[in-house]
């Protein structure tokens, strides 16, 4: 008889930055809205605990949350929101809505001001959160 672990249905690992208020808020809601547990959490500042064998850069995590699926597919700011919008029952009627002509090039370029932003967005406390600037 195999075990829980055998058969269990392998998750997506969603990846933010744990010293991130903002980004903790947004994980929080997403572990609420994935009613059928198909995710992971991983704060991407830990890179001990990182999915092995990704090819993920330290730096780029902490720019735009990454979405590592089973099969190894690495999806990256608005295109991870999409991958996880199809997987959140509750978000599915805006599933569609994000493949729309230049919706998905502006959900980019509105992700990536919110992710650039997200530390005035929700105020840091103690001074921990924050990002290096690349040069």
């Amino acid at each position: 008889m195999p075990s829980a672990t055998q058969t269990a249905t392998p998750r997506a690992a969603v990846l933010y930055d744990g010293q991130c208020a903002f980004c903790r808020k947004s994980v929080e809601l997403l572990r609420r809205l994935d009613w059928l547990h198909q995710l992971t959490y991983g704060d991407a500042r830990d890179l001990t605990h990182l999915p092995a064998g990704a090819p993920l850069e330290a730096a780029r995590l902490l720019e735009e949350m990454h979405v590592l699926t089973p099969d190894r597919h690495i999806y990256h700011g608005f295109g991870a929101l999409r991958w996880l919008a199809w997987r959140l029952p509750l978000l599915w009627p805006f599933a569609p809505l994000m493949y729309l002509p230049g919706v998905p090039a502006l959900g980019q370029r509105l992700y990536l001001w919110v992710a650039r932003n997200r530390f005035r967005l929700v105020p840091c406390h103690g001074g921990v959160c924050k990002l290096e600037t690349r040069k």
